[in-house]
């Protein structure tokens, strides 16, 4: 039980720097405003929590989203018809051989004017082994540079861009499940957004490394040759083996993270099973710097 809470619910720590299972609760029920609450509390603090055995609808998937921000249809994927907030993250068993819907460390939709504030994810059907998903904590990354690295990097910007989705930067060869259903054919993906290198988190109040290898491709008013030696370093160092947590997928297992101090990674390593999940993206606000 949380401590100084009349929540019955439990918060276990998964890894050393972040990550909580919850335990005691059922998402499919209405939660009451001080359950609500604490599992706001509990997410501000463990920055990706986990929950198990639960039984949602689509319909309680998304009422239990909403607990934390409006949702976000982000552009450029293909929603359910059904319920146009979720996107189904589907590989089906005879796709060998592709990457998989988030195969690379990452924040979700970064190149966003106003990146998402989370994403909740729900299993619905997963390998019998593989296809775990990882999560970094960039508030560690941060911390862990040293102080003259963390002068310089304060007041700088960097560029984020959607190339990877738009039609003239789709990477050649590269192929990724048909389920999915990525537009290409949407030139604004390629166009840059100035974010801030280290962002202020709007409720925690702590510093975070905001760079990710997918979307991040340059400094601002530098040229991407000039930006690369320096992104590689912090794309690598915010990927050390002690700033993450893995999480093993079983069905009904629902993971919430902070999109704005994580990196995650979905491990493409269950060819030939399929695997549904259905995500559900949180709006966010433009992100505010340390300088």
């Amino acid at each position: 039980m949380n401590k100084g809470s009349k929540s019955s619910f439990e918060v276990r720590p998964t890894a050393g720097s972040l990550g909580a299972e919850v335990r005691g609760v059922d998402l499919a029920g209405p939660l009451s405003g001080s359950t609500a609450d604490e599992l706001r509390r509990a997410l501000v603090k463990h920055v990706v929590l986990f929950f198990r055995d639960q039984k949602l609808t689509p319909v309680q998937h998304l009422a239990f989203s909403r607990l934390f921000g409006s949702l976000l249809r982000v552009p450029y994927v293909k929603h359910m018809d059904e319920h146009p907030d979720i996107i189904a993250v589907l590989k089906e068993a005879d796709e060998r051989k592709i990457s998989a819907f988030g195969n690379a460390w990452h924040s979700d939709f970064s190149f966003l004017e106003a990146p998402p504030m989370g994403s909740v994810l729900y299993a619905r059907e997963v390998p019998s082994h593989g296809g775990d998903t990882l999560w970094s904590n960039m508030y560690d990354a941060y911390e862990a540079l040293s102080d003259g690295m963390k002068r310089m990097l304060d007041p700088l910007r960097a560029m984020h861009s959607g190339r990877p989705y738009g039609v003239a930067h789709a990477p050649k060869g590269v192929q990724t499940s048909r389920s999915i259903a990525i537009e290409r054919g949407n030139r604004d993906a390629d166009r840059e957004i100035a974010h801030p290198v280290v962002i202020v988190h709007p409720s925690s109040g702590r510093k975070a490394l905001f760079v990710n290898a997918i979307y991040t491709t340059r400094f601002e008013q530098m040229t991407e040759a000039e930006s690369r030696p320096l992104l590689e370093f912090l794309f690598e160092h915010c990927i050390r083996p002690e700033f993450t947590c893995r999480f093993r997928w079983a069905p009904g297992s629902l993971a919430i993270w902070d999109n704005r101090c994580t990196l995650h990674y979905a491990v493409n390593d269950y060819d030939g099973s399929r695997r549904l999940m259905h995500r559900t993206t949180i709006a966010g606000e433009p992100l505010v710097g340390a300088v």
